[in-house]
C-alpha cells in the first residue's frame, strides 16, 4: 500500500537523522510533510519504529487521531488532532533514537497511515498491536526511513 508523501526538512529518505532529535540529543521529532491522503480518510495515524533493535522492534513514536486534512508537523510538536502514545522508553510522545553503543547503523521508519476508520487501540499498545489493528482500516500509507548509529 503506497500513495502518501512522506518526507522531512531534516533528513533525506536513507539518510542520517541530525543528532538533534536522538535522545542523546535534543529528542525533538523531526518536522515531517505529507501529501496525497485519500479524501475519504477518517484519520491519520503515524509511527517510527526501529526493527533493528535488540529483541524486538522498538516503538519511538505513535500518534492516533491526526486530522486527515493536515499536511505535516512541525519539529518537536505531535500533529494536528493527535493522541500521542506511549513509546518504547514509556513515556508519551516522541522518544529519539537511542541504539545501543557499537550495536550498529539502526533504521527508523517514519510511517503514516490514512484511515478509513478510527484506530482501536487498548492503553498501552506494542507495535504488533499497532500493525494488528491497522489491517483492514488503510487506505494508503507512505514511509519515510532514517538511520542513526552510536
Amino acid at each position: 500500500m503506497s500513495g502518501i508523501e512522506l518526507s522531512s526538512t531534516a533528513f533525506d529518505d536513507r539518510t542520517v537523522i541530525p543528532r538533534r532529535h536522538s535522545g542523546e540529543g535534543e529528542n525533538l521529532s523531526p518536522p515531517l510533510t505529507w501529501s496525497g491522503v485519500p479524501h475519504e480518510a477518517t484519520e491519520l495515524v503515524l509511527l517510527c519504529e526501529d526493527p533493528d533493535a535488540p529483541g524486538t522492534t522498538f516503538l519511538h513514536w505513535l500518534v492516533t487521531g491526526i486530522d486527515p486534512g493536515t499536511t505535516g508537523v512541525a519539529e518537536g510538536q505531535t500533529p494536528q488532532g493527535g493522541r500521542a502514545w506511549p513509546n518504547g522508553f514509556g513515556r508519551a510522545g516522541w522518544g529519539g533514537p537511542m541504539p545501543p553503543p557499537g550495536h550498529g547503523q539502526h533504521r527508523y521508519f517514519f510511517r503514516l497511515y490514512a484511515l478509513s476508520e478510527p484506530l482501536p487501540l487498548h492503553e498501552h499498545p506494542g507495535v504488533e498491536d499497532v500493525h494488528r489493528a491497522l489491517k483492514g482500516r488503510e487506505l494508503a500509507s507512505g514511509t519515510l526511513v532514517g538511520t542513526y548509529q552510536r
